[in-house]
């Protein structure tokens, strides 16, 4: 059963999220609410994993050039392109200032219905 209580969102970009301790690319954005996000991967996360993540911000936003946060992955699965992965995070800690951000994403730069 999805628990999920927020819509995803599908971004017109695929922002680059990083591991923050390593700086090693973990994907990019493919939808986000603000309670989590999908991403797309090369390589695959052990559910239950918790990271320091950083996502970087579009040109467009001026505010910051990324945000940075405490997230679980909740599930890994291969994507529709056998050659990547598609991982589900919750948001664990995130600023308020952050959760704001994320919500202009997604009134600014997400596709409308």
């Amino acid at each position: 059963m999805d628990k999920r209580t927020a819509r995803r969102r599908n971004i017109i970009y695929y922002l680059k999220v990083f591991d923050s301790n390593t700086n090693l690319l973990l994907g990019q954005l493919v939808d986000i609410t603000v309670n989590g996000m999908k991403l797309i991967s090369e390589e695959p996360a052990e559910p239950g994993i918790r990271l320091m993540l950083k996502m970087i911000l579009p040109e467009e936003m001026h505010r910051k050039e990324c945000i940075l946060f405490e997230a679980e992955s909740l599930w890994c699965k291969r994507d529709i392109n056998p050659s990547y992965y598609s991982i589900g995070f919750e948001f664990l800690d995130i600023s308020e200032d952050d959760i704001n951000i994320v919500k202009s994403l997604i009134y600014d730069f997400s596709f409308q219905d």
